[in-house]
C-alpha cells in the first residue's frame, strides 16, 4: 500500500495474536514428521524469545528416514452410560515443539510469557508447560482426544489457554496434519 493513508497502513497491518502464529506456522515447516507439522514459539510481550518444532532428537534419523514409530495406548473416558475405553495412536520418535521450547529457552524468560502453538497442547505438554512460568497458551488446532483435561489443568493452574478461532494459516506453512 504505497500511496495508503496511515490509517488505512495500520487497518492493514496484522494484530499481535496473527502475527506471532503466523511464525510460529512457519517454523512448523522445519518439521520432518509426516503426521503432523507443530511450531511453538515463546514471547514475552511483543519480544520472541525462542522458536521449536516437532522432530526427532538431534543427530538422530527422523520419521521421514526411518518411519514412524507408532505406539497404541487406551485410555478410559467418562461416558454417557458409563465409562469407555479409546485407542490412541502416537509417534513416540519426535519430541514434540512444545518440549523442545521448554528445552531451548531459560526459565527466568518463561516466567509471564506467552506460549504460540500451532496445535492445542497433548496432556503430556500442557503438563509440562503448566510447570513452566508461562502465564498463557495461544493455538490454533484443537487436539480433541486431551482437549477436556487440558482446558481444565489449566484452569487450574490460571494460565489463560485460548484457541484462535477465525485465523488463517499463511498458505507457505504447509499444514501436514494426519491422525
Amino acid at each position: 500500500m504505497p500511496n495508503a493513508t496511515p490509517a488505512q497502513q495500520e487497518a492493514a497491518r496484522k494484530d499481535w495474536d496473527t502475527y506471532f502464529m503466523d511464525i510460529a506456522y512457519m517454523v512448523s515447516t522445519r518439521s520432518r514428521c509426516p503426521r503432523r507439522h507443530v511450531g511453538a514459539l515463546l514471547v514475552q510481550g511483543k519480544k520472541l524469545l525462542g522458536t521449536a518444532y516437532n522432530g526427532a532428537p538431534m543427530g538422530v534419523a527422523d520419521c521421514s528416514e526411518e518411519g514412524c514409530m507408532i505406539v497404541e495406548e487406551w485410555e478410559q473416558r467418562a461416558a454417557e452410560g458409563g465409562p469407555e475405553m479409546v485407542k490412541k495412536q502416537r509417534c513416540i520418535r519426535t519430541i514434540h515443539a512444545e518440549q523442545n521450547l521448554l528445552l531451548f529457552t531459560d526459565r527466568n524468560d518463561r516466567e509471564g510469557s506467552t506460549v504460540y502453538v500451532t496445535d492445542q497442547p497433548c496432556w503430556t505438554c500442557a503438563n509440562m508447560l503448566a510447570n513452566s512460568g508461562v502465564a498463557e497458551i495461544v493455538f490454533h488446532r484443537g487436539y480433541p482426544k486431551d482437549s477436556d483435561k487440558v482446558g481444565r489443568l489449566m484452569e487450574q493452574k490460571g494460565i489463560v489457554f485460548r484457541r484462535l478461532d477465525g485465523y488463517e494459516p499463511p498458505p507457505q506453512a504447509g499444514l501436514a496434519v494426519t491422525d
